[in-house]
């Protein structure tokens, strides 16, 4: 194992109460919530969080397919799609960080700190997945199943009741029953390396921005960002 520093090591026993998991080799951890952007300002060996965020997102998929494949035996593959993009989408795993209260945790960059890293989605739902992957690294797939599915818990009860819900369709019949023009989906980003893209959408609801969604594939985002201008607009 390799060492962690005392203050790092202070921090991450109240990280792991949350998670309900004590890591075995903490260097994981601390890999896991470290930014790159202070991978050239702090001293050391610590790689940033990259790679495992790339492997929890892998991870993180798996054990969400197999948790809504047992649970639910008579969706359909469509339904059982939506609903693992919705719990597995940027603002779902920004609101499991934010239940962590993952941004204190996170070691960023002296840019990073003054733009309010700590409390951007991207980020923090990067890292949700990599502290999945540090997980399965140190403990396996069981150890891995039990955070997921704890962590996830609040997120069975409050999205995937609507889950499967087609929020595209229903921003367009909503829409069209105030006789105004159709919904629009605009790209507005593209991140991250060519295996591992996240696409962000923007909807417009008569030219104006409505909402907005990340994920990985402009479908997912284009659902995403219908969810949100679904949520502005009803009561």
């Amino acid at each position: 194992m390799r060492p962690v520093n005392v203050e790092a090591e202070n921090k991450f026993e109240n990280l792991e109460v949350r998670l309900g998991y004590a890591f075995r080799d903490r260097y994981l951890l601390e890999e896991a919530l470290t930014h790159r952007s202070s991978t050239n300002e702090v001293s050391g060996e610590i790689a940033d969080n990259q790679r495992l965020e790339f492997f929890g997102d892998s991870i993180l998929g798996f054990l969400i397919s197999h948790f809504l494949f047992v649970r639910f035996p008579d969706a359909r593959e469509g339904d059982l799609t939506r609903m693992r993009a919705a719990l597995v989408d940027e603002q779902n795993l920004f609101a499991v960080a934010a239940r962590l209260d993952l941004g204190s945790f996170l070691v960023l960059g002296k840019g990073e700190e003054r733009s309010g890293g700590r409390e951007k989605r991207s980020i923090l739902a990067d890292a949700c997945e990599a502290v999945i992957a540090a997980v399965f690294l140190d403990g396996g797939i069981r150890a891995a199943r039990k955070v997921v599915r704890q962590l996830f818990e609040e997120s069975d009860n409050t999205t995937l009741s609507g889950a499967a819900r087609d929020y595209k369709s229903e921003l367009q019949e909503l829409v069209q029953s105030r006789s105004a023009p159709a919904p629009k989906y605009e790209l507005t980003g593209v991140d991250g390396p060519d295996h591992e893209k996240v696409y962000t959408v923007s909807v417009l609801l008569d030219g104006v921005p409505a909402g907005s969604g990340s994920g990985r594939s402009k479908k997912e985002a284009q659902q995403a960002a219908a969810r949100e201008a679904l949520a502005a607009m009803k009561p």
